[in-house]
C-alpha cells in the first residue's frame, strides 16, 4: 500500500476538515496487539476502529466451530462501521491479524456526527461497497481454488496492508483463515516453501518472496484488488454534489441494509480524498 495518508486511515482522510472535526474530539488511538479480538460474532459492536496500521480479519464462525476468513482490512477500512445506522449483533469476528494502531469512537458519537454529515454517509457507502465487494469475491475463491491459491492470496492481501516481508502469521492464523486443519496448512505451506514463494520460521513469521507468490495465487487476487482499489482510490471517492438520504444510500448498496433507520439532516459538499494502496 501506498504511504499513509496525514489522517492514516484514508477514510477518514476522504472527509473534509469540517466532517472530520465532528469525528475528531471522539477519536482515541488505541493499539491491539496481535490476536486481539475487536467484536466476536454474536456481540454488540461498543467501539468502531479505523486502522492506521496492521491488518484485521473478518471471521466467520460457523456452528460446528471450524472457522473462515471473508475479508481482511487495513487502513483502507473500518470495523463496526454499519453498527452506528443501527444498534446490532456483529455477524463476524473481528480478530487482529498484524499488530498495528487504530483510532477508536463509540457507535453513538459516530452516528451523531453521520447524521449531520452527507460527507460521512458517503465514506459509509464507499466503504460497504469495498467490503461487499471483497466478501463476494472470496466466496467465488472459497468455491473454486485450491487451497494453495487461496492461501497465496490471503498472504498477498496481508503483504499489501503492511510495510515488510515478514508477516507474523502462525499456523493457527492461516488454519483460521483457510478454514482447513493445521495438518492441511503444514501440506500447503510445504509446496509453497518448495517453490520458494515463502520461507517459514519457528518463530511465527512467514518471509514471502512476492514474485513466485503472486504465480501461485490464483487470478482472485488481482481481481479483487483492482476492483477494491476502483471504489477506494481519489477517483472512486470523488464527492457528489448532493448526497441522497442515508437510507437510499444503504438500499442501494445492499438489500439487507434497507432497514437502517437513519436521517439525512445535511447535503454539504465533500473536498479533498486520500491517495490508493500501494501497488506491486
Amino acid at each position: 500500500m501506498e504511504p499513509t495518508t496525514r489522517i492514516g486511515n484514508r477514510l477518514l482522510a476522504a472527509l473534509p476538515a469540517a466532517d472530520f472535526d465532528l469525528l475528531a474530539p471522539h477519536l482515541r488511538k488505541v493499539a491491539p496487539e496481535r490476536d486481539a479480538v475487536l467484536v466476536r460474532s454474536g456481540d454488540r459492536v461498543d467501539q468502531i476502529y479505523f486502522p492506521l496500521s496492521g491488518t484485521i480479519a473478518f471471521i466467520m464462525d460457523m456452528p460446528n466451530g471450524q472457522t473462515v476468513a471473508t475479508a481482511v482490512i487495513g487502513n483502507e477500512g473500518a470495523v463496526g462501521i454499519l453498527s452506528a445506522l443501527r444498534p446490532s449483533r456483529s455477524p463476524m469476528t473481528a480478530v487482529v491479524r498484524v499488530a498495528g494502531t487504530s483510532l477508536q469512537i463509540s457507535p453513538a458519537r459516530f452516528q451523531s456526527a453521520l447524521n449531520r454529515s452527507g460527507a460521512i454517509r458517503d465514506v459509509v457507502q464507499i466503504y460497504t461497497r469495498a467490503l461487499l465487494a471483497q466478501f463476494q469475491h472470496v466466496a467465488a475463491c472459497n468455491a473454486l481454488h485450491s487451497v494453495e491459491a487461496r492461501l497465496a492470496r490471503w498472504l498477498l492481501h496481508i503483504h499489501d496492508r503492511i510495510d515488510d516481508d515478514f508477516l507474523p502469521l502462525t499456523q493457527e492464523a492461516l488454519s483460521e483463515l483457510l478454514g482447513v486443519r493445521r495438518t492441511t496448512v503444514t501440506h500447503v505451506v510445504h509446496k509453497l516453501r518448495k517453490s520458494r514463494a515463502i520461507r517459514s520460521n519457528r518463530r511465527g513469521l512467514i518471509e514471502i518472496d512476492r514474485q513466485p507468490l503472486e504465480a501461485a495465487a490464483c487470478e482472485c487476487y488481482e481481481v479483487m484488488r483492482r476492483r477494491i482499489d476502483s471504489i477506494v482510490s481519489p477517483e472512486g471517492m470523488k464527492p457528489r454534489i448532493h448526497a441522497p438520504p442515508a437510507q437510499k444510500i444503504l438500499r442501494a448498496s445492499d438489500p439487507l441494509l434497507a432497514g437502517a433507520d437513519v436521517t439525512q439532516r445535511d447535503t454539504r459538499t465533500h473536498g479533498p480524498t486520500s491517495p490508493r494502496p500501494r501497488g506491486h
